[in-house]
């Protein structure tokens, strides 16, 4: 068989893609890749004034996109969000699990409610949106693409407060490779993508929280800074077409893999 050419391994036309949180931020990102490449995408958001923007967007830019309100932490919603993208596009071929949150907790004083929220989101709904993608992709017998969004702090926890979250992170990436385990006789493949400092609505808000919390703002940026090799923060387009070379044929041949999108932050 004679090789694809660079076109055809990034071309999604006739695909039907799942984005959750692509209402903003890398959500909304890969969703305007995975439609420019020519995929239907269904834009989930617990937010439908942003999932709305996103469509909008895309549609804007000739493509194909739906929008439907889900929280990414109820199986039943992973469910409905599958059915409703096979009865729009007739299939699904992409999941790309992106929903998730973060809020600042001292481990010492974190609420239950705060933990088992940032878990059921990051880690547990990660599990049941893939599952029940990975139920469809197996009945319609053609494989399929799941990329799931870790983090650079599920291999190297963030001294923020963060303790909840990179716990789930973590779990994303040993998620990630059993399910790309698991799957893999069923022709579906299952990456990650673990992004490092990327400016984003959910970043600047850390920020603001930081600032607000009487934290050395400047003193903290400065020492972030000095660690990115690059000198620079990153976009979140720079991680979407990350998301897409793995949802794209250019990535037929990885499964189980962590690719690290973080600008050289863990060399230092």
């Amino acid at each position: 068989m004679a090789p694809k050419s660079i076109s055809q391994l990034f071309d999604l036309t006739g695909k039907g893609a799942i984005v959750t949180g692509a209402g903003m931020g890398l959500g909304q990102a890969i969703a305007l890749r995975l439609a420019e490449a020519g995929a239907s995408v269904m834009v989930t958001d617990i937010n439908m004034e942003a999932a709305g923007t996103t469509v909008e967007q895309i549609r804007a830019g000739g493509g194909t996109a739906e929008s439907i309100e889900a929280d990414a932490a109820r199986a039943a919603d992973a469910e409905k969000v599958v059915q409703a993208t096979v009865d729009a596009f007739g299939r699904l071929d992409i999941l790309v699990n992106n929903a998730g949150i973060f809020s600042f907790a001292p481990p010492m004083q974190m609420q239950e409610e705060t933990w088992d929220r940032t878990l059921d989101i990051n880690l547990k709904g990660m599990f049941f949106n893939a599952q029940a993608a990975a139920r469809e992709m197996i009945k319609a017998g053609r494989g399929g693409k799941i990329v799931n969004m870790a983090s650079m702090d599920g291999v190297h926890p963030t001294r923020l407060e963060l303790v909840h979250y990179n716990a789930s992170k973590g779990g994303v990436i040993m998620l990630t490779k059993a399910l790309a385990l698991e799957l893999g006789p069923h022709n579906i493949l299952v990456n990650a993508v673990s992004p490092g400092p990327i400016m984003t609505p959910g970043s600047a808000a850390m920020a603001e929280s930081l600032q607000a919390r009487g934290a050395p703002l400047d003193e903290l940026t400065v020492r972030f800074w000095e660690r990115l090799p690059l000198g620079r923060m990153g976009e979140p387009d720079d991680v979407a077409t990350v998301a897409l070379f793995l949802a794209s044929a250019a990535a037929d041949y990885m499964t189980g893999s962590i690719v690290l999108v973080d600008g050289g932050y863990l060399l230092t």
